[in-house]
């Protein structure tokens, strides 16, 4: 059976200094597979990506974070990049968004210091993720642990320390993937 994503939304979290790497790659292949997506930020109409040492280009926002709804939602992506990981952790819809993801158990993909932003709720205790070694205080504080492997999938939550973006944007395909064949059986 084949499964298709192209009737699900998927929401990329993001704010001003998200990693630029990380929110192409995802585009790219959201864009090629032809899945539909939306950019939620804080920021309004645009949202500006890090790249290496500097601002790099930006990207238009689709949905303002303070009236996105996670039930809008299929999936959610979160990006890394320090700078937008600590102006969502100030955001009071940040929390909300990833709450609802967690509670509902839709999946999530997170990548880099993206990952950070599951210690938000307190749904995310117990869960096992890859992160970078900079989070780890953090993680252990919200009662997650940390792998030191890449990639870790534990449930409906994929994460990646960032070492390969590739790999983390296919594995959070294939999970995507999964969870619509597991929507398709049960309306059978």
């Amino acid at each position: 059976m084949t499964v298709t994503l192209s009737d699900k939304n998927i929401a990329i979290l993001a704010a001003n200094g998200f990693d630029e790497k990380h929110m192409t790659a995802m585009q790219r292949a959201f864009t090629k597979a032809k899945i539909p997506h939306k950019v939620i930020a804080p920021e309004q109409g645009l949202v500006n990506g890090w790249q290496d040492n500097a601002w790099g280009h930006y990207f238009t926002v689709d949905a303002p974070i303070n009236t996105a709804l996670g039930s809008d939602f299929d999936a959610l992506v979160l990006v890394g990049g320090e700078r937008s990981v600590d102006k969502l952790k100030t955001n009071p819809h940040t929390r909300r968004i990833i709450n609802h993801f967690l509670e509902a158990g839709k999946p999530i993909a997170a990548i880099g210091a993206g990952v950070a932003l599951l210690t938000l709720s307190p749904k995310s205790a117990g869960r096992c993720v890859a992160a970078p070694i900079f989070l780890q205080d953090e993680l252990k504080a919200a009662k997650m642990e940390s792998s030191a492997e890449d990639q870790v999938t534990d449930g409906l939550i994929h994460s990646s320390s960032g070492a390969n973006i590739d790999a983390w944007v296919e594995m959070a395909l294939s999970l995507f993937e999964e969870m619509a064949l597991v929507e398709e059986q049960a309306a059978a």
